[in-house]
C-alpha cells in the first residue's frame, strides 16, 4: 500500500482546503431549518464554494454524482442526493457532507449532523457518533495503527446499543479526493492493511453509526445508501493530518471543543 506523505507545501494547501470545508458547514448551519429543501441547501453551498471561496465542490460530477453536496436524512447512511422536492421537517436528522477542491487542487472533506426541531433518539445517536469520531481522532499519532483508530469507534457504538456500518469507510485525501489508506470504522483489518501511521499522512475518519443493524443497501439511483432495516443513521467526519506529536484536525469548526486532543 502506497500511502502518500505530504510535503510541508502540501500540508499548507491541505490546511487551506480543510479551513474552506469547515467554513461551508459553518455558513450553511443557520439555513438548516424545517421547510427548506435539500436542493436549496445544495445551491447555497455551491454558490458559496464557487463565488466566495473560489473553489470547486468536489462531489459535483464525481463519477456522475449530480450535486455539489451530500444530504443524508434519517435512515440514509451516506451519499444522499439533494432534491428540490425533499423539504426538511421537524424531527428529521440529517448529515451534510462537504468536500471542497481548492484552486490549488487540494481537498478538504468534512460532514456534520443537524437535528431539525427535536428528536430524542436522533440527538442521542448523533452525540454518540460524534463521540466515536473524537475517541478515534484521539488515537492518531505516529506509530499508531489503523486498527487503533477503529476499535474505540466500534466499542463506544456497541456499548451504546448501536452498530457500525461496514460498507463504507474513511480514506486518504490530498490532491486526490480518495487515496490510500482505507480507514475502517470497525476492527476488520487484514494484517497487511493495518498500516502504521506516519507524520505527514492525511486521511478522513467518518464513522457511520446505526440505531439498528449495520447492513446497508444502495438505491436505484446508484448513490443513496440506506440502512436495510430503515433504522436511523448518523455520521460525522473530519480530515486529519498526522503530526510529529499527534494529530491536527484540518476541518475543525469554531463551535467544536477539541481540547481533549491537548491533554
Amino acid at each position: 500500500m502506497n500511502v502518500p506523505i505530504k510535503t510541508p507545501d502540501e500540508i499548507d494547501k491541505m490546511r487551506e482546503a480543510g479551513r474552506q470545508a469547515a467554513s461551508v458547514l459553518e455558513m450553511i448551519a443557520p439555513h438548516v431549518q424545517a421547510g427548506i429543501s435539500t436542493g436549496e441547501l445544495d445551491r447555497l453551498c455551491h454558490d458559496y464554494i464557487v463565488h466566495e471561496l473560489g473553489s470547486t465542490p468536489a462531489p459535483l460530477n464525481y463519477h456522475g454524482f449530480p450535486k455539489s453536496i451530500c444530504t443524508s436524512i434519517n435512515h440514509v447512511v451516506c451519499h444522499g442526493i439533494p432534491d428540490d422536492a425533499k423539504k426538511l421537517k421537524k424531527g428529521d436528522i440529517m448529515n451534510i457532507d462537504i468536500t471542497v477542491k481548492t484552486a490549488d487542487g487540494y481537498h478538504g472533506d468534512s460532514s456534520k449532523m443537524f437535528i431539525i426541531g427535536e428528536s430524542i433518539q436522533g440527538e442521542r445517536l448523533s452525540r454518540v457518533t460524534q463521540e466515536c469520531l473524537y475517541y478515534s481522532i484521539a488515537q492518531v499519532r505516529p506509530g499508531a495503527r489503523l486498527s487503533d483508530l477503529a476499535r474505540p469507534i466500534q466499542s463506544h457504538a456497541e456499548a451504546n446499543g448501536y452498530s457500525v456500518v461496514r460498507d463504507f469507510c474513511g480514506h486518504g485525501i490530498g490532491a486526490v479526493f480518495h487515496e490510500d489508506p482505507q480507514v475502517l470504522h470497525y476492527d476488520g483489518y487484514a494484517p497487511e492493511a493495518d498500516i502504521e501511521l506516519a507524520e505527514g499522512m492525511c486521511f478522513t475518519i467518518e464513522p457511520m453509526i446505526n440505531v439498528g443493524g449495520y447492513r446497508t443497501k444502495v438505491l436505484r439511483d446508484g448513490w443513496t445508501a440506506v440502512t436495510k432495516d430503515k433504522s436511523l443513521s448518523a455520521q460525522w467526519e473530519h480530515t486529519l493530518l498526522v503530526t510529529a506529536s499527534g494529530v491536527e484536525v484540518l476541518t475543525a469548526r469554531g463551535e467544536e471543543d477539541l481540547s481533549f486532543l491537548h491533554g
